[in-house]
C-alpha cells in the first residue's frame, strides 16, 4: 500500500481531515497537528502550503527556504490506535500474534516437524524485498537537486532550523547489508542536511566502518508499514523491508537510485540521494524532541544531496514530537505489542509489557512474570538491560504475574504498598539514550530496577505478608443482579 493510497483509506474510514486554507509550514502546521494529536483527532491534509502565511510576519532565521511548487503535507497519519492499525493492515493483537509464531520455531522433531519448519522458513523468506526497475518515485527529476522544493516544517520555536522528520534513511555495511533507519535532517541550505544519528544506531555503526564516505538515500513518503519498520527496534543484520513485508504479508517493492549505490521503496513519494564523509561534522540542532525538552545542539554529520526525484504530484509526509501523547506514541506502542514475543523468547517468565508514553519509550518498562525464585525480578532487570534498544531503559519496574501492567494505578499501588527501597532497588551504571539529559555524562549513567513483586522470606522478608481485598464473588454477582433495582447510576 503506497502512502496516497493510504491517505484514501484514511478518507473512506473518516480519519482524514482536509485543510484546504493556507498554513504556514513554519510553527504553524505544528501547533495544529499538536492540537489534533492531544484531542485524539484526525490525520491532517494541508493542502496548501505557504509560508509567512500567519498575517504580517516575516519568514524567521530558523524557518526553512520553501520555493514550492506547492506539495499538500500529511500529517498525524500514526496518531491513534485505529489508524495504526489501519496502516500495518491487522490489529496489533493479530501482528504479536504472527510474530509469535515464527518465534516459537524450534529445533522440528520427527519428519512431520521438520516439514513444518521448512514451510515456516520458506514463508518468512517470501517476505524478502524484491528489486523492480519501474519506480514511482522517478517521474520528476530535481536538476539540480533542491531541498527548498519541500515543504520541511519548522515544529518548535527554539529548534535550530527545519527538520526533515519522517525520513527512511537507506545505508549498507561493510558486507552489504541494507539497514533502514529514522534519523532526523535539519535543512542547512538547498543540497546540505545533518544527519542525525545516534552511537548507538545501525546507521551510525555503518558510518563508523566505511571508508571515508557512506552512501545513503532517503525516502519519503512510503507505504506506512515500511515507515514503521524503519523505527522498530530490529536486531542488527534484520533487514528492516523484510520486516515490513512480513507485517503486509507481501514484500517490498525497491528501486535502484540513481546516483548511489542503494535501493528505496518503489512507491516513495520523494527519494533524496547524497553521501556522508568521514571526518566532516557540523552543528545541529537544537530540536524539540519527543521527550517534551529540546535535545541540545551538537556536531553531526553532514548530509550532501547529489540528486532528488519524486512523484508527479508528491505528498510530504511529516510528524511534530513533544510532551506525550503525540504521534509517535502509537508507534511506540506498536513496538511494545509486536515484540513482546521476542522479549519472551529469551525470558519466557514475561507474562505483559507496559512501555508507558510518559517514559517516551526508553525511560521506563513495567513487567509482570511469573515469580519462581528469590531474585528473580533482579533477574528480569538486569535481562532487559542487555537486551538491544532496551539498554536505554532508565527504570524498570517488576510486578507479579496477575497485575495489570496497563494500569498505571494498580502499578503506582504496587509499588508504593510492596516496595523496601533498600531491599527492593537496584541502581546500575550502563548506556542511557543519548537525549536523556539528566544524566551527568551524554549517553552514560544510572538505572534503576524497582521489585513490587511479593517479597519472599528468602528475599530477607521474614514478616507474615497480608492478604490483598477482594470482595466474595457471591456477593457480587448478587449485586450486578441488583443494580438496575437499586436505581444507581454509577458502575
Amino acid at each position: 500500500m503506497s502512502l496516497r493510497e493510504f491517505v484514501e483509506v484514511l478518507r473512506r474510514n473518516g480519519e482524514l481531515a482536509v485543510v484546504s486554507a493556507p498554513v504556514d509550514p513554519y510553527l504553524e502546521m505544528a501547533e495544529i497537528a499538536d492540537r489534533a494529536s492531544k484531542a485524539g483527532g484526525p490525520a491532517l491534509l494541508f493542502e496548501r502550503p505557504v509560508p509567512a502565511a500567519l498575517a504580517g510576519s516575516a519568514p524567521p532565521p530558523n524557518a526553512h527556504r520553501f520555493t514550492g511548487p506547492p506539495m499538500p503535507v500529511l500529517m498525524n497519519q500514526f496518531g491513534s490506535t485505529r489508524r495504526l492499525e489501519l496502516a500495518l493492515g491487522a490489529p496489533l493483537d493479530e501482528l504479536a500474534a504472527r510474530i509469535g509464531d515464527l518465534v516459537e520455531l524450534q529445533v522440528p522433531k520427527g519428519l512431520v516437524g521438520k516439514v513444518k519448519a521448512l514451510g515456516q522458513l520458506r514463508e518468512l523468506a517470501s517476505f524478502a524485498p524484491k528489486v523492480v526497475s519501474k519506480a514511482a518515485f522517478r517521474e520528476v527529476a530535481a536538476d539540480p537537486p533542491d531541498l527548498g522544493r519541500l515543504p520541511v516544517l519548522t515544529t518548535w520555536p527554539r529548534d535550530g532550523g527545519a527538520f526533515v522528520t519522517l525520513p527512511v534513511c537507506v545505508t549498507k555495511d561493510r558486507e552489504g547489508r541494507r539497514n533502514a533507519g529514522m534519523y532526523r535532517l535539519q535543512v542547512f541550505d538547498e543540497r546540505t542536511t545533518g544527519m542525525h544519528w545516534h552511537v548507538h544506531h545501525d546507521g551510525a555503526a555503518n558510518f563508523r566502518q566505511a571508508d571515508g564516505r557512506l552512501e545513503v538515500a532517503v525516502a519519503l513518503g512510503t507505504d506506512p508499514t515500511v515507515t514503521y519498520a524503519a523505527t522498530a527496534p530490529l536486531p542488527p543484520g534484520i533487514d528492516e523491508f523484510m520486516f515490513a513485508g512480513f507485517l503486509r504479508g507481501r514484500p517490498v517493492e525497491l528501486a535502484p537510485c540513481a546516483t548511489v549505490d542503494l535501493e528505496v521503496p518503489a512507491d516513495a513519494e520523494i527519494v533524496i540521494e547524497g553521501y556522508v564523509e568521514k571526518d566532516e561534522r557540523r552543528r545541529e540542532g537544537p530540536f524539540g524532541d519527543h521527550t517534551g525538552y529540546y535535545s541540545l545542539a551538537d556536531d553531526y554529520p553532514v548530509f550532501h544531496v547529489t540528486a532528488m526525484s519524486t512523484r508527479r504530484d508528491p505528498l510530504y509526509p511529516a510528524t511534530i514530537v513533544g510532551r506525550p501523547p503525540m504521534e509517535d506514541c502509537y508507534l511506540g506502542k506498536a513496538t511494545e505489542r509486536l515484540f513482546l514475543p521476542l522479549l519472551r523468547l529469551t525470558l519466557p517468565e514475561i507474562v505483559d509489557l507496559e512501555l508507558p508514553i510518559e517514559g517516551v519509550f526508553h525511560d521506563c518498562a513495567v513487567l509482570s512474570i511469573r515469580k519462581a525464585y528469590p531474585g528473580h525480578a533482579r533477574k528480569v532487570m538486569s535481562a532487559v538491560w542487555g537486551m538491544g534498544q532496551m539498554m536505554f531503559t532508565k527504570f524498570v519496574v517488576v510486578v507479579d504475574e496477575h497485575v495489570d501492567v496497563h494500569d498505571p494505578r494498580e502499578v503506582a499501588w504496587r509499588v508504593f504498598n510492596n516496595v523496601d527501597p533498600r531491599r527492593d532497588t537496584m541502581i546500575v551504571d550502563g548506556p542511557l539514550d543519548v537525549l536523556d539529559h539528566s544524566s551527568p555524562t551524554a549517553g552514560y549513567g544510572a538505572k534503576m530496577g524497582i521489585d513490587a513483586t511479593k517479597a519472599w522470606p528468602a528475599e530477607g522478608h521474614a514478616r507474615e505478608w497480608p492478604d490483598e481485598l477482594v470482595m466474595d464473588p457471591a456477593v457480587k454477582a448478587r449485586v450486578d443482579e441488583r443494580w438496575a433495582e437499586l436505581g444507581l447510576r454509577f458502575s
